[in-house]
């Protein structure tokens, strides 16, 4: 099969966003195909240091191929980034960029099982080395369980007439491929928005839940802000409501005091600080890059500095 290229969003405002040093170090938590990587590569001198993480194996192949000294692999995700970190020495960064959501090659590749265009087996795992299928899981899970997650992760109006389909659909033999799963929602939602598919929020919620992706951003969150250096940037791109509404709280959070209760008697000097700075507003891409890879259109930008020098 020909590689399906991945086109890296809100490239160079990205790189841009993280402000990064020659001699820094930085992580990009969510690899891909690297495009963001290689960017922050292009930019850091000989003493810099970047370290990558990526669930999947295919993207810590792809990153092999680039040979660069420089650049250290983890295959992990990156809730595991504290320990990730500890384990190679480096106790603090200058700047950590997570790119959300999935890739093109997932996407694209029928096998990983992500979309309703090709006829695949239902997987959607990022690591196809460990965890549950969603083919796995769909075949135990209660009608209230698959309600739950349709609704809770795709925000899916007919999830409990979806949940149904699914569960008697499951008596005529299990619920294996994206084509069967793809029919069984079309046939269960009664209206969609004009130009999207039927099963589009199902598969989205199904693939956020069997990677538990909303789960791992929030704890990979306080951990990059543990170890940025004084002036770094935490840069995060989302693709979904759902994780820009995490994003937008948690920066929001740590931009502010903490909130304590009225009456207790504390002086403004003794309240601890915040820890983070907004800088600038939300970023989303141009009509241009849109019309480039029209994947980029539901994208947003966030940045925000470690409070200290130079931020």
């Amino acid at each position: 099969m020909t590689p399906v290229e991945h086109v890296s969003v809100l490239l160079t405002e990205a790189v841009d966003a993280l402000a990064v040093r020659p001699d820094g170090t930085y992580v990009d938590c969510t690899f891909g195909r690297g495009g963001h990587s290689r960017a922050i590569l292009a930019r850091l001198g000989p003493g810099g240091r970047l370290v990558a993480f990526d669930r999947d194996p295919r993207a810590i192949e792809a990153g092999e191929r680039l040979r660069d000294a420089r650049l250290t692999l983890v295959h992990a995700p990156f809730s595991e980034l504290a320990q990730s970190l500890e384990r190679l020495g480096v106790d603090a960064v200058d700047g950590v960029l997570m790119d959300l959501g999935v890739s093109s090659p997932q996407l694209d590749e029928p096998e990983r099982g992500m979309s309703f265009r090709f006829d695949a087996p239902l997987d959607m795992r990022m690591d196809t080395t460990r965890g549950q299928t969603v083919a796995e899981w769909l075949a135990q899970a209660s009608v209230a369980e698959i309600r739950e997650v349709l609704k809770d992760y795709g925000e899916e109006r007919f999830a409990h007439a979806i949940a149904k389909a699914v569960a008697a659909a499951r008596t005529g033999g299990a619920v294996a491929t994206t084509r069967q799963l793809a029919e069984i929602v079309e046939k269960a939602v009664r209206t969609r928005e004009p130009g999207q598919h039927p099963a589009t929020r199902s598969f989205q919620a199904l693939r956020i839940f069997i990677n538990q992706e909303l789960e791992e951003l929030s704890l990979a969150l306080p951990m990059a802000l543990d170890r940025l250096n004084p002036a770094g940037r935490l840069v995060v791109i989302s693709f979904h409501s759902l994780e820009d509404r995490i994003v937008k709280r948690f920066m929001r959070d740590e931009a502010r005091p903490p909130q304590l209760p009225a009456r207790l008697p504390l002086r403004a000097d003794q309240l601890p600080p915040a820890r983070l700075r907004l800088v600038g507003k939300p970023v989303r891409p141009g009509e241009d890059e849109i019309a480039r890879n029209p994947r980029a259109r539901s994208a947003v930008m966030r940045v925000a500095g470690r409070l200290g020098t130079g931020t």
